[in-house]
């Protein structure tokens, strides 16, 4: 399971999304993880990630160096095509760093990248999407936003103010999806998508 599972969008907008973890089990292969979360991290940075994270001081893609030397737990890598996902997993198979790997997106996609890279499913996992008063959500468009943080750390409403401030000309998407972005405690916040999203509002 992972928390990265219940990303909102269209079809689209889902294809320039996708989140990889690694990470231990407790218990089992724990010891000495942290240098192979650090090399998992290094990998993927080699790949144009959009945004890279550890649970010990969140994401932050322009301070990169100093996530990977904090990292502990899980490691965390965005990714905005599925050729980075596909050159990520064939370098991350061949370290054979003993660890998970996980990667969320569309399901055909992932799979295709998978299948690229030489690897075969161990687990599938599918959102079912959300259940009871679904009516006291915020809007589908905002949802889309908030929902790239899988502990719901990113606000609807400084979505809203967001948004307000592109249209009023005052950010520009970029930095207001920057602001959004350290929000996410975990570091797998897609800032380039977040950026689009909020343009697409604005020009409402």
């Amino acid at each position: 399971m992972t928390h990265t599972l219940h990303r909102r969008g269209s079809a689209e907008s889902l294809s320039e999304d996708y989140v990889m973890l690694m990470i231990q089990a407790i218990g089992h292969n724990e010891e000495g993880h942290i240098p192979k979360v650090q090399q998992f991290l290094r990998i993927a940075l080699k790949h144009n990630p959009v945004n890279i994270g550890s649970v010990t001081m969140g994401g932050n893609i322009d301070k990169a160096e100093e996530v990977i030397a904090n990292a502990s737990k899980i490691g965390h890598a965005v990714f905005d095509n599925p050729e980075a996902v596909t050159a990520v997993l064939k370098e991350v198979k061949e370290a054979d760093l003993g660890l998970s790997v996980v990667v969320s997106g569309i399901f055909e996609r992932v799979d295709e990248c998978i299948e690229k890279a030489g690897l075969k499913h161990h687990t599938a996992n599918f959102s079912l999407g959300t259940w009871g008063r679904t009516e006291k959500l915020p809007p589908d468009e905002i949802l889309e936003v908030t929902t790239m943080c899988g502990h719901a750390l990113v606000a609807p409403n400084l979505v809203r103010e967001m948004v307000k401030e592109i249209k009023a000309g005052t950010k520009t998407p970029e930095d207001a999806a920057k602001l959004l972005t350290p929000q996410c405690a975990c570091g797998v916040f897609n800032t380039r998508r977040a950026a689009k999203l909020m343009k697409a509002m604005a020009g409402k």
